[in-house]
Order: C-alpha cells, then structure tokens, then sequence
C-alpha cells in the first residue's frame, strides 16, 4: 500500500480535520512546554529539583520537595501513554506525506524514542541517577524539535495543492 505523498489527494474536509486537530495538539503541546519551563526553568537543576526537591538550599526561591512513589508513577504513565499516543498519530499523518523517506521515518521514530528517554529518566532521575537530568534534557529538546518539524511538515503538505493528473 503506498502512502507517500496521498495527503495531497484527500478530500478538503479531511485536510480541514487535520489541521484542526493539529492546531489542538500543538495548543497542549507548548502548553505542556511552557508549565515544564516554569516548573524547571529549562535547566538541568531546575529538572532534577522539580522531582527529587531542593529542601538543602537554603537560598531557594520556590521550596520544593522530592515527589512521592504515586506523584512519579502518575507522571510517567500519564505521559508515556497520552504522548505515545499523539506522536503515533502525528507520524501516521507525517507517513501519507511527500518528503525525503530518511527524514520521514527519523521524524516517526525519534518523537517515540524520546518519550521513553525522558520519561523514564525523570523516574531514574527520581531513583537517584542523576546524571539523567542531562538525558532528559536532551531527549526532550529533540522530541519537542521533532513534533514542530513533523506538524510543520504536515501543515505544508495540507496546503499544498493538488496536482492535477489527465
């Protein structure tokens, strides 16, 4: 079954739902962004004091204390499920497009690696393992690149008009 390229020719109401579901997704995506920033401060510090607490500094402008076993369980199955789930969307979107297949199947792969990368660290990070912070760090500066090149991607093919075969 061939896919690439086929988001040229659906119908316009498919391509209307798409994009709508894509400006939802991408509204809780940054949303999601901008709490993290402020929970962390997009710092490897920031990431490792928002799970595991910052009670020895003295100088602290928020006090913060290590979450429980339930509050980082909660976390990382809430996220993996309901992230895996939007990126297995987004990459079946990306999939019936018409780029570069190297790039297509990086963008349809990495956004899932990362989830389990980030996720995971934050609850290795929660064991202790603390130079998690900077895999976590990592993994998700490439999950959240990778969702805005994919939906970007996406919106351009939605765009794009329909060549006309005779």
């Amino acid at each position: 079954m061939q896919f690439q390229g086929s988001i040229h020719q659906f119908p316009k109401e498919i391509k209307v739902l798409i994009a709508v579901f894509l400006v939802v997704l991408s509204i809780g995506f940054y949303t999601g962004l901008t709490f993290v920033n402020e929970t962390t401060s997009t710092s490897p510090e920031g990431i490792e004091a928002n799970y595991n607490g910052n009670e020895s500094d003295e100088d602290a402008k928020v006090m913060k204390f290590k979450k429980s076993k339930r509050e980082i369980l909660t976390l990382v199955h809430n996220h993996i499920l309901s992230l895996s789930i939007n990126f297995f969307i987004v990459s079946l979107l990306l999939s019936t497009t018409s780029i570069n297949m190297r790039l297509k199947y990086f963008l349809m792969v990495e956004p899932l690696i990362s989830v389990l990368l980030t996720f995971g660290g934050i609850y290795m990070l929660w064991l202790g393992i603390s130079w998690m912070k900077y895999v976590i760090m990592i993994s998700g500066m490439l999950m959240t690149a990778s969702f805005i090149v994919a939906t970007s991607i996406i919106f351009m093919q939605l765009l794009k008009k329909q060549s006309k075969v005779s």
